[in-house]
């Protein structure tokens, strides 16, 4: 079956809708032009390229901890879409217990843009996390990950690394960094992002370096600890990047239709709970 055929849940992207809702004015960046990407527009690329759900991602450049714009594409189309909220490591857990309530699965951090002090104070809210049973998802750079290790191996929260962790490709399968990350794999609440590609490839389209880190993952973790996110609308790219190839992409990446079902469809099902306000009203509709 052709890719553009099968049933897909995107699992990471960004919300920017400056015109009805401004960026903070501490960001350190303000996505401009083409950056820009509105839940309408979206949904549209979406539909053409048979994309069921999203799982929508507070970015860091723009909005940070202002939610209300990801909140509202959620609110919009509840059925559609999740969240990923960026918080400060003080949240309360009453503002947490609200955002879930209003579709949120997790909190961002990311020490790849921030660094790792960043994750410094967290495990109250990792713990907090874990008893509300949503996510940390970190994006992490190099060897970032190493410095994390203790803090995720005493906390029980279930984590999603993004874009592969971002390895130094120039540093090869031992970069202490990808084996911290191959490590989690013994953990069963370590789930992967197949996302980024672009983001640490040194190569062109279609990124055969970076494709090599990404089947060590997908081995590793295997295809219901794995799920794929497309990154639209490709923040900060220095070149043209548009979504259908890297649906295609990922059709290179996992040739085997029941393991690609799983990463695309099953696992994100099964994680962030898509489709639960469908079956609701129908049995047949939302995931299966």
């Amino acid at each position: 079956m052709n890719i553009f055929d099968e049933e897909k849940i995107d699992c990471h992207n960004h919300i920017f809708d400056p015109a009805r809702f401004p960026y903070r004015a501490d960001t350190a960046y303000r996505p401009s032009m083409q950056e820009i990407g509105t839940a309408a527009q979206f949904a549209r690329v979406m539909d053409a390229c048979g994309v069921q759900h999203a799982l929508l991602v507070g970015p860091t450049s723009g909005y940070r901890t202002d939610n209300r714009c990801m909140l509202d594409a959620i609110a919009r189309d509840g059925n559609r879409f999740k969240g990923i909220a960026v918080v400060d490591n003080d949240v309360s857990r009453r503002d947490l217990v609200e955002m879930k309530a209003a579709g949120v699965v997790g909190v961002a951090f990311n020490p790849a843009m921030e660094g790792v002090e960043v994750m410094n104070g967290a495990d109250s809210l990792f713990n907090t996390l874990s008893d509300l049973d949503t996510f940390a998802q970190i994006q992490v750079t190099g060897d970032q990950l190493v410095a994390l290790e203790p803090l995720i191996g005493r906390t029980e929260t279930r984590v999603l690394i993004d874009h592969c962790g971002r390895p130094d490709v120039a540093a090869g399968m031992n970069q202490p960094g990808f084996q911290a990350l191959l490590r989690l794999a013994d953990t069963a609440r370590t789930f992967v992002k197949i996302s980024g590609l672009q983001k640490f490839s040194q190569l062109e389209y279609p990124y055969e370096d970076a494709q090599t880190f990404a089947r060590l993952i997908l081995r590793a973790f295997g295809p219901d600890r794995c799920v794929w996110g497309s990154d639209w609308p490709f923040l900060r790219s220095p070149v043209r990047m548009d979504y259908a190839p890297l649906l295609t992409l990922v059709q290179r990446l996992i040739p085997d239709p029941d393991a690609r079902r799983r990463v695309l469809w099953n696992t994100p099902c099964s994680l962030f709970g898509f489709g639960a306000r469908d079956t609701a009203q129908d049995p047949k509709a939302g995931c299966t």
